[in-house]
């Protein structure tokens, strides 16, 4: 098993650095210097109404969201923290649109920040469909460092692969 399958898209060198963080034993020590405490979002509705708050702020006008919750059958077998879903059904003779927002349940108990780059990246998904240039300058504008913690939750991913337990 490839104990960086998280990173496979990145520069070799930051790979071997990681790799030596990780056999050295210091990668939980670097991923709780940058990130000590885990949030507070426990629950389906505190999951709801914090998405919500995030959409408000940067896309009101976009379509609105009819479910969020953590669901425990996303797999990381896919790489997948989050799904979003625009689902349409059929009632008589008319036809009823919903965006629906899944989150991992592996990320309630994960950094503040973590989490919310996984929502604001389902998010983006509401106006941009693809992992396109507009999709991450959106994602951008969301939250500024998306980048850095994407990264960051990538390392989280690397070390509880690697057995280890950081919170």
């Amino acid at each position: 098993m490839n104990t960086l399958k998280y990173l496979a898209g990145y520069q070799q060198s930051i790979q071997d650095q990681v790799s030596e963080l990780l056999d050295n034993g210091k990668l939980k020590t670097v991923l709780l210097n940058r990130h000590p405490d885990i949030h507070a979002v426990r629950t389906d509705r505190a999951l709801y109404d914090y998405t919500i708050e995030i959409k408000n702020q940067y896309l009101r006008k976009s379509q609105p969201l009819s479910k969020v919750q953590y669901d425990d059958k996303i797999s990381l077998s896919h790489q997948a923290l989050g799904l979003h879903s625009f689902v349409s059904r059929a009632q008589g003779r008319k036809t009823k649109a919903k965006n629906e927002i899944r989150i991992s349940s592996r990320l309630k108990r994960v950094p503040e920040p973590l989490l919310r780059m996984v929502v604001v990246h389902e998010l983006a998904h509401l106006k941009e469909k693809d992992h396109n240039k507009a999709f991450y300058q959106l994602c951008c504008h969301m939250e500024a460092d998306y980048h850095q913690l994407e990264f960051d939750l990538r390392l989280l991913l690397t070390l509880l692969d690697s057995g280890v337990k950081v919170y």
